[in-house]
């Protein structure tokens, strides 16, 4: 079947390849556009807000995600079987497989995000180095090309200098990845990077660079469309972490100054301009303790953080992403957008923080969402529904917006104490613990968060010292009650003139 021109492309009927908060996120600007949506559903998400939501819903299989979300040939089918003539991938899944976009095409159908091809080069952390140094995009120090002979790799480790990190060329959430702090320790943990590599990604190309210590992990927004116009949409500030992935984001960054945040827009332009990206994307950098910038990566999807941005920007980043799917040109550009207030998100993950954030699935007994003004709450829950085992744990995004960091900081606050969920442990506590801390407060934090200030103890600390507050409230309110019916039995009896008054 021939690949429709883009140019006369109008999406009429989008199907969502996704589940839960992000799926039921798309489908709401979807419909603001006056675009039918379709859901696909797996036997675990049979009874789930984003299948009653759709107009459409098809089943595509059993619960474990390989043999549901992540079949790429369920979800052309779906489309087939429903006159979808467009799919969304939301982010995970299939949202960054090369080949499923180079099947979507195939079909004559249209995928809301970039070209297979872009995606296959910054799908791998090699070919997108390669493709950012044509535009001398800011480097790590390291190696440019994937290392197989261990000591030719320990030599160049010891010409980078340690500490050096072991990298996996394909993949991340921290799999394939090792620190190494000296020579003596480096052929062992390489061995162990790549077999991580090999059995996480089925790659086991590694490369090596230097470890910055106290790296703080910010990333760029980019939208380009098929006419040759890429903007960057400002950053966000990912850096608070457990197992190298995000739980706590924030935009702007607390400390950028504005040069350094034009220097490193201009570069997420240039590496999403290296591969003609098209749709959002988000260019990753590592910034050090001296605020130098360092390419990192690309992501080629929508990303979980995505709210922070169109909160500061006023840009809904979903309707964007389908205007420029359609065909069409940008509607603005750089000099267009600007920064409007700050904003927090926190990642509400069925995990319980005090046992290394380990997942807690069961059902949610109690699910109340907090309300009112700069409050943003991004589910795909509601009560007495189960967390599966099947999935990511996440359940719902908490985002709050104020005219500046110390109100959105504090409306979190606010926000966390609001939202009610029992029947399972969550890492809002966490998220209170974040917000409260002098380090975030300050702006004076990396992506060792977690590892420096926070423990079991901390939250236990934490519940003991409201409950201990909360005790002395009820102490001093019982002791006020006390005190008024021991004064109200002590005043003298009306006088009967006063009786009488009041009669007449």
């Amino acid at each position: 079947m021939s690949i429709p021109d883009k140019e006369q492309l109008k999406i009429s009927k989008l199907l969502i390849a996704n589940r839960g908060e992000i799926a039921l996120r798309i489908m709401r600007s979807a419909k603001e556009m006056g675009i039918q949506t379709v859901a696909v559903f797996s036997e675990a998400d049979r009874n789930s807000l984003h299948v009653r939501y759709a107009d459409e819903a098809i089943f595509i299989g059993p619960a474990p995600s390989n043999q549901s979300y992540l079949v790429g040939e369920k979800i052309i089918q779906a489309c087939k079987e429903t006159g979808a003539d467009a799919i969304h991938p939301g982010y995970g899944f299939l949202s960054e497989n090369a080949s499923f976009a180079q099947q979507v095409a195939e079909a004559g159908l249209i995928l809301v995000g970039p070209s297979a091809k872009a995606m296959e080069i910054m799908g791998n952390k090699l070919s997108a180095k390669a493709a950012a140094l044509k535009y001398n995009i800011p480097m790590v120090p390291g190696t440019e090309e994937a290392i197989k002979d261990v000591s030719e790799a320990k030599a160049r480790a010891v010409e980078v200098g340690f500490p050096i990190l072991i990298k996996a060329a394909a993949g991340g959430g921290g799999k394939g990845m090792r620190i190494v702090e000296s020579v003596d320790a480096f052929e062992e943990q390489m061995q162990v990077a790549v077999s991580e590599a090999t059995s996480a990604f089925g790659d086991g190309a590694v490369f090596i660079e230097r470890y910055v210590t106290s790296p703080r992990h910010i990333e760029i927004q980019v939208l380009g469309d098929e006419h040759g116009n890429i903007v960057h949409l400002f950053e966000r500030e990912c850096s608070v972490q457990r197992r190298h992935q995000k739980v706590v984001e924030e935009a702007p960054s607390s400390v950028l100054t504005a040069e350094i945040r034009e220097r490193m827009g201009k570069c997420a332009v240039d590496v999403a301009r290296s591969v003609n990206y098209t749709g959002a994307g988000t260019v990753e950098f590592i910034l050090d303790e001296n605020l130098d910038f360092f390419f990192l990566e690309m992501n080629t999807r929508l990303q979980v953080e995505h709210p922070v941005t169109e909160l500061i920007t006023g840009i809904d980043l979903v309707k964007e992403q389908i205007k420029i799917a359609s065909g069409e040109a940008l509607s603005f550009n750089q000099e267009d957008l600007t920064i409007n207030g700050h904003a927090v998100e926190l990642r509400v993950y069925a995990e319980d923080p005090n046992n290394n954030f380990l997942p807690d699935i069961g059902t949610l007994q109690m699910y109340k969402t907090p309300k009112g003004n700069g409050v943003r709450v991004d589910d795909g829950f509601e009560q007495g529904m189960e967390i599966p085992i099947y999935y990511d744990p996440m359940i719902a995004k908490l985002i709050t917006f104020g005219k500046d960091r110390e109100e959105a900081i504090q409306r979190m606050i606010r926000a966390i104490d609001e939202y009610d969920i029992t029947g399972i442990e969550t890492t809002l506590g966490f998220g209170k613990f974040v917000m409260q801390h002098e380090a975030f407060r300050t702006g004076d934090f990396d992506t060792h968060f977690v590892g420096k200030y926070f423990n079991a103890e901390s939250l236990k600390s934490a519940d003991e010292t409201e409950a201990l507050i909360a005790a002395l409230v009820a102490v001093r309110l019982f002791d006020n009650k006390k005190e008024a019916e021991k004064l109200h039995s002590t005043v003298a009896e009306p006088s009967n003139w006063r009786k009488n008054r009041i009669k007449l």
